[in-house]
């Protein structure tokens, strides 16, 4: 196959007619030893013809034809992928967090729009992405296209669709409260960011955003883990894929991948990957490791929504901070103290004076760290700045049967060196909680490739020592940092990480305006 001025294709085929009788103005311009050289126009159409005809390793114009907008130039496999979704009307993509699939999906769609070949994008996605990955990459990436968020109320959520903006970003749940609304809104292509929300075909959830899904729609599911804690899981995702192409039901779907050991328990067969694989198809998937051009360390934000009892005691406490400070001097070290009380109400538990601790509802930050866990399939380490916060999380994720050990100030250097090599070298704990300052200088982590941090911390030092303990020798995967963020003094706090800014004047400036927000 010979690409002839970004215009044609040049074939070499022992069949011709197969594409002479459905291709408008193909040629043959020359015969040999019963091989034809065909001419064929080079568009998004004639690619998908092919393609669907299985002739093999068909390009899409997109890679020579599209000026890739925006202000990042892409990686390889942004690329791969985009032109890989162009040519795939149903279609997942696998890559792994942090590889920029979302970039991907972007430009896909941008260029289908470009070419006339759709219209208007509906993404769905978590709340914890909507600003920080969709909106933000819609940003530097599509900037000339519009975009709309439908969250809210449903009245502000209908307002947005009634918008026509060429983009529109809802959340899961948010899909039942204008169903009507977006089956009218003429979406050409649904694009199901972290699809495992999707995995079970029996909830309302799956049903209402199945309902949008028409047999002429394109639909585009991503997920870096598909089916990652059970075979099962894989079925509500090829149901609302291609029907047609998954098994009648569940328990069909469940006979052909799972034995029965007893009344109430179910094993994989051996082959279950294998049909899990071949059911989930077609797909792109690239890993971290084989994106030779992406950096080593990928940084991502996460936005989470505070609860109304964080958002009361948060406002509450800001204010009273301002009253005081009014007219007064204000001091680094009551600056640091008085930051610190706003960033632990944002993590989810505060200490009171007499140092007991006020636990507070953490729903959708830890809903967002769950998200991240089951993105990877690599350990985990999540950073939580605060002691109040560590037991919590320990609960939570040991309910939820992970396996979890965690390390702070109070943990000898005997047990700590135990916990570390038992992380480093068996398949349990899969996640460690540490405070970041009992672990941020002289030991090794890399059987992690990814951190999360549960909230920022004060020390701009301890805070890069910290995210070295994965990404160092030895390290054989990239690596990921997600930084998870829900208040301004949270997004404020990681902005002077990333900038380097310790000083104390810079505490004292960043303290007056969190009270002045």
């Amino acid at each position: 196959m010979e690409i002839v001025e970004n215009r044609a294709l040049k074939l070499r085929l022992r069949n011709p007619a197969q594409v002479l009788n459905v291709i408008p103005k193909s040629a043959v311009i020359s015969e040999e030893n019963g091989v034809s050289e065909v001419l064929v126009h080079w568009g998004i159409e004639e690619a998908q013809v092919l393609k669907n005809l299985r002739i093999r390793n068909v390009p899409s114009p997109i890679i020579a034809k599209y000026k890739w907008p925006g202000n990042r130039d892409p990686y390889t496999h942004q690329k791969q992928t985009a032109a890989f979704l162009t040519l795939n009307r149903r279609a997942y993509v696998f890559n792994d967090p942090g590889t920029g699939k979302t970039l991907s999906m972007i430009w896909a769609a941008d260029y289908l729009m470009k070419v006339k070949h759709i219209r208007r994008v509906l993404v769905i996605c978590p709340v914890s992405v909507m600003y920080a990955a969709w909106v933000s990459d819609l940003f530097h990436g599509a900037m000339h296209r519009s975009v709309g968020i439908a969250h809210g109320s449903r009245v502000q959520r209908e307002a947005v669709l009634d918008e026509r903006t060429d983009f529109v970003i809802i959340n899961f749940d948010g899909t039942a409260i204008v169903n009507e609304k977006l089956a009218q809104g003429q979406f050409d292509l649904i694009i199901i960011d972290e699809a495992n929300y999707v995995k079970t075909a029996t909830t309302n959830r799956w049903k209402s955003i199945n309902k949008l899904v028409k047999p002429d729609t394109w639909l585009w599911m991503a997920t870096g883990t598909p089916a990652s804690q059970s075979p099962l899981d894989a079925y509500g995702l090829a149901k609302m894929m291609n029907p047609a192409m998954a098994p009648r039901n569940f328990g069909l779907f469940r006979d052909e991948v799972m034995t029965k050991i007893s009344n109430f328990k179910w094993v994989p067969k051996r082959d279950a990957t294998a049909k899990v694989n071949q059911l989930l198809q077609p797909a792109i998937r690239f890993t971290k490791d084989e994106c030779l051009d992406l950096p080593d360390l990928v940084y991502v934000t996460r936005d989470v929504a505070m609860s109304k009892q964080q958002q009361k005691l948060y406002d509450d406490l800001r204010r009273n901070m301002a009253t005081q400070a009014a007219g007064e001097t204000i001091s680094a070290v009551n600056a640091a103290v008085g930051l610190q009380k706003l960033l632990q109400i944002s993590g989810g538990a505060v200490y009171t004076d007499d140092r007991a601790t006020i636990e507070l509802d953490i729903t959708d930050r830890y809903r967002t760290l769950i998200e991240v866990i089951e993105e990877t399939s690599q350990k985990v380490i999540v950073f939580v700045p605060y002691i109040n916060t560590l037991e919590v999380l320990r609960e939570k994720l040991t309910a939820d049967k992970y396996t979890v050990d965690l390390i702070y100030g109070a943990v000898s250097a005997t047990k700590r060196g135990d916990i570390i090599k038992k992380f480093q070298e068996q398949p349990d704990p899969r996640i460690l909680l540490i405070q970041p300052q009992a672990a941020s200088h002289g030991i090794t982590l890399h059987a992690a490739n990814t951190i999360v941090w549960w909230g920022p911390i004060m020390s701009y030092e301890t805070y890069v020592q910290a995210n070295a303990r994965i990404h160092r020798s030895g390290q054989k995967h990239k690596c990921l940092i997600v930084r998870l963020q829900s208040s301004p003094v949270e997004v404020k706090r990681y902005k002077a990480l990333d900038t380097c800014e310790d000083t104390s004047e810079s505490l004292l400036e960043m303290f007056r305006e969190v009270l002045t927000m």
